[in-house]
């Protein structure tokens, strides 16, 4: 006889297959193909926040210093210095990292809203780098980034060419996040988490899990930015501005903090949103998103997944 865990686990892996299967057909069902590829790069996003703020407990309010970082990293090597895309895309990422490893090297010795304190300020400062450098563009952003050929054969013009390579940098970033969370690692992590003193107790080393968790999440958020520029050819200041921050904290809590379908269907669903609604109603689209924010923390605070595992456990419970 099948477990509850068992059947549990095989309807996920049902569901992930379906998903994958309508992601895969998506460009043959009339949907528009750089929406799609701009919520998975902002789906990445919100993977790599959850992984910091779900999985770890900690709360970055500057998240998007470094998909802004990455962005513009990518968009001036391939655009100035001829670098091939992948290999544009492979340095944002390791330079989101490397920048993550230095503002988490002074941020991760505090904790709670001083840590989150800490991260918004180094964002904001390293905001003001990219306003007043003179190879980003300023206010008018980094223009006319080439998507070139991927590995020097694949055109990246084409726009099926295209989809496909984000789709699969996309499966590739949240299997690594799965695999990353189901580790002894991740194992750890979950368990500062819960009990930041117990953990110390037990002999770990809490400061140096946290500090690999948050440059692994940083490098992932460059991943984003990376791929989003190659997508959609420029990199701007609202891909580093702090208001960025919030709308990933958003996508992460909308869908469900500490799950791993919760971030991606924030992603986008925000992101649907902000498309749908922007030509309707202007700028009202912020205020419609804020009232969604409140709601979902007044009415479901667990997220649309985290209330549905919690229904199904009610359920089971009550059988």
């Amino acid at each position: 006889m099948n477990s509850p865990v068992a059947n549990t686990e095989r309807l996920g892996r049902i569901v992930w297959l379906v998903v994958l299967a309508l992601l895969l057909a998506a460009p043959f069902l009339g949907l528009y193909p750089i929406f799609v590829m701009k919520a998975m790069c902002f789906a990445i996003f919100a993977c790599a926040f959850n992984l910091l703020l779900g999985f770890t407990g900690l709360l970055s309010f500057g998240h998007a210093a470094y998909f802004g970082a990455a962005a513009y990293a990518t968009g001036w090597l391939v655009r100035s210095a001829g670098l091939p895309p992948e290999l544009g895309i492979l340095a944002g990422t390791f330079f989101a990292g490397v920048l993550g490893l230095g503002v988490g090297l002074l941020a991760i010795r505090r904790q709670g809203i001083y840590f989150a304190m800490i991260t918004l300020a180094l964002a904001q400062m390293i905001y003001f780098v990219w306003l007043q450098a003179p190879f980003t563009g300023g206010e008018d952003g980094m223009q006319g980034v080439p998507r070139g050929h991927l590995f020097g054969v694949l055109p990246l013009s084409e726009p099926l060419v295209m989809y496909y390579f984000v789709l699969a940098v996309f499966v590739a970033a949240f299997l690594f996040i799965v695999r990353v969370v189901h580790s002894p690692y991740g194992q750890v992590l979950k368990a500062i988490r819960e009990n930041e003193p117990r953990a110390v107790s037990l002999g770990y080393d809490v400061n140096r899990y946290k500090l690999l968790a948050f440059v692994l999440s940083t490098a992932l958020a460059g991943l984003a930015g990376s791929v989003k520029t190659i997508v959609l050819g420029f990199a701007s200041l609202t891909d580093a501005h702090w208001s960025l921050s919030g709308e990933v904290v958003l996508m992460t809590l909308l869908g469900g903090m500490g799950t791993f379908a919760g971030p991606v269907i924030g992603a986008f669903t925000i992101i649907g949103l902000q498309d749908y609604l922007a030509g309707r109603v202007g700028s009202w689209v912020t205020v419609i998103i804020g009232a969604i924010f409140v709601i979902c923390v007044v009415a479901f605070r667990r997220g649309f997944v985290g209330e549905l595992l919690a229904w199904r456990q009610r359920r089971k419970a009550g059988r």
